[in-house]
């Protein structure tokens, strides 16, 4: 005798946006990483106050490529702002839209941010100012590329639909670290491309 019993085709709910242990996870991430730009951000203030103004070898820093990445940057958390809102109302489109468009966004970024390192007239090893600025954009990129990773692994799941309204989690946490890695590049920006015009 065989039996045959109907499956449910719908995928679990699981957990639901902050309710989700990665989210408590990310903010842990996001709480730990923000400890370590801090020290570092807190280094270059140091040393500026601590040495004579020939520490460092840019007293005034080119904004020409680290405007456009900023702007990129805060585009690009409009367009992950613009995916969450599309989830929430339902909007599939939309919602993967801004996801496409922020992985843009953060593939230009890197691009500028490469074509910068290139035009610097120095190198990680040449001052404590060079390591200071390589150790610092470069652990944003790298957060920027775990960013662009979570990204695509976020929009390849909407559109094999295991996102949705009532699975937004997913979206949420890498909404999440995305706009802490913009906030972590603003205050870059501001520290070593804005603060030299201060003084």
């Amino acid at each position: 005798m065989s039996e045959t019993t109907a499956l449910d085709r719908t995928l679990p709910v699981g957990s639901v946006d902050h309710r989700a242990s990665g989210w408590y996870g990310m903010l842990c991430v996001i709480a730990t990483e923000g400890a370590l730009f801090g020290y570092l951000l807190f280094s270059y203030f140091y040393a500026a106050v601590q040495l004579p103004p020939t520490w460092s070898p840019e007293p005034h820093p080119s904004l020409a490529y680290a405007l456009p990445a900023t702007i990129i940057m805060l585009l690009s958390s409009a367009a992950l702002w613009l995916a969450q809102r599309g989830l929430y109302r339902g909007a599939g489109f939309e919602h993967r839209l801004g996801l496409i468009i922020g992985l843009v966004l953060g593939l230009i970024f890197i691009a500028i941010e490469l074509l910068e390192w290139k035009s610097k007239p120095f190198s990680l090893t040449d001052s404590l100012y060079s390591s200071l600025y390589f150790t610092t954009t470069g652990l944003d990129l790298l957060h920027l590329c775990v960013g662009l990773i979570g990204v695509a692994a976020v929009l390849a799941w909407s559109l094999l639909g295991y996102v949705d309204l009532r699975r937004d989690a997913p979206t949420v946490i890498i909404a999440a670290y995305w706009h802490f890695v913009t906030a972590v590049w603003i205050a870059i920006f501001i520290v070593f491309y804005v603060s030299p015009y201060l003084r």
